[in-house]
């Protein structure tokens, strides 16, 4: 397929400034720019699908650069319902760094260009911004905004001016990108698109030039209706400290029939004919959850690696087929590079809280009384410690290590 085939196959089309996505298949300059929001030191799966997009656009040879917000990353990208919490400058280094190695593994390329907006943003005179900037909106055009009718609007929490200035300061993100790098294509989520807006027109008034932005839908969870991301409390992270493998490739693998085909598309490197022919033997036999197999290791294998990919499926047999009281010390440690973590000596509760396998201690003792959790394969009802290497289960299908 060419590339504005395979945007539109997989969805990754929502708004753009492009009239026709053909344009994409021979457009003259191959540039496009990403920004990612220091805000947590770890990516989404809400961000991963615009990052497979982003890959989606190296695949048919255009050059990535990815902007890390370490000037935007201070102020913060407005919500609809309040502010944001201030980050301190070493917090957002450190998720900086992060965010860029996750990149890099995910798109692939070489040719990957990482850029700051801290770096041209830290000398700016603030005069001589509103000068050139400041002066090429109008105040009816802002308060237009979305997100600032929300927040100004009846029942709405107010806006700093601070998050309100936010737009312009992306807007010359996209500005200071084409008059550096020639880049005049910005991807982006749906969500983003008003901003990335403020770049096209700054380009266009101060440089007389034609930017473009493409943006995804945002992708919505099958389960919740909410979309993916840490600010609706249903993240899954990419950083396996965050999420581990063995849950992450869990989440992929429990996801509806309904929703399967949709994220595929979005969350897997398949190609068009394999990814039907998986449909197809699923639908014949859908008791065996192939498509589901298939979801769950295509994404596994895009963030973690084929290699770790395998052996958390291998891990995803032993532990749902196998009795767990025959398991070794030396097997158990070798699952907890793919398991949510727990320290040695600890008490049994407080394990299962620290863990994730449960929301809180009165949720762990509930589900103790009621035979719910094992350690090693054998029911526990008491807060012991727990003094060995072991694995922990609650219920059939949520496990965690003590090392």
């Amino acid at each position: 397929m060419k590339l504005s085939e395979e945007l539109i196959w997989r969805g990754f089309h929502a708004e753009t400034s492009i009239n026709d996505p053909a344009e994409l298949d021979n457009r003259a300059s191959k540039k496009f720019y990403w920004g990612a929001d220091p805000s947590a030191d770890s990516l989404t799966i809400g961000n991963l699908a615009a990052a497979m997009m982003c890959a989606c656009f190296v695949r048919h040879g255009y050059e990535p650069y990815l902007l890390v917000g370490g000037a935007t990353g201070q102020i913060g990208d407005p919500k609809d319902n309040g502010e944001r919490d201030l980050k301190s400058l070493e917090e957002v280094e450190h998720n900086k760094a992060c965010i860029a190695a996750q990149m890099q593994r995910i798109v692939k390329s070489d040719q990957l260009t990482m850029v700051d907006n801290y770096d041209w943003f830290k000398d700016i005179n603030y005069l001589s911004f509103l000068r050139e900037v400041g002066k090429a909106f109008s105040m009816t055009q802002l308060l237009d905004r979305q997100f600032v009718q929300n927040r100004i609007g009846e029942g709405g929490s107010g806006i700093s001016y601070a998050e309100f200035s936010y737009t312009l300061i992306q807007g010359y993100d996209f500005l200071h990108l084409y008059r550096t790098y020639g880049i005049d294509l910005q991807l982006c989520g749906a969500d983003q698109f008003g901003n990335c807006s403020s770049g096209i027109h700054l380009i266009k008034r101060l440089e007389d030039a034609k930017a473009d932005a493409w943006s995804t839908p945002l992708v919505i969870d099958p389960a919740t209706g909410r979309k993916f991301g840490k600010s609706e409390g249903n993240a899954v992270w990419l950083d396996s400290a965050k999420t581990s493998i063995f849950d992450f490739y869990q989440f992929w693998i429990n996801q509806p029939d309904t929703a399967v085909e949709y994220l595929m598309k979005i969350y897997t490197l398949l190609e068009r004919e394999e990814l039907e022919e998986i449909l197809v033997k699923h639908a014949e036999h859908p008791e065996e959850r192939l498509a589901q197999k298939a979801l769950a290791k295509g994404v596994t294998e895009v963030v973690h690696g084929a290699e770790a990919a395998t052996a958390v499926i291998a891990l995803s047999e032993r532990l749902f087929t196998e009795d767990l009281s025959g398991l070794s010390g030396e097997e158990i440690v070798e699952f907890g590079q793919y398991l949510a973590k727990g320290q040695m000596g600890n008490k049994l509760f407080d394990l299962l809280v620290n863990t994730g396998l449960c929301a809180s201690k009165s949720e762990a003792r509930k589900l103790a009384s009621a035979g719910a959790i094992s350690v090693n394969g054998i029911k526990v009802k008491e807060d012991v410690a727990v003094e060995q290497v072991a694995i922990l289960k609650r219920g059939k299908n949520k496990f965690a290590v003590v090392m």
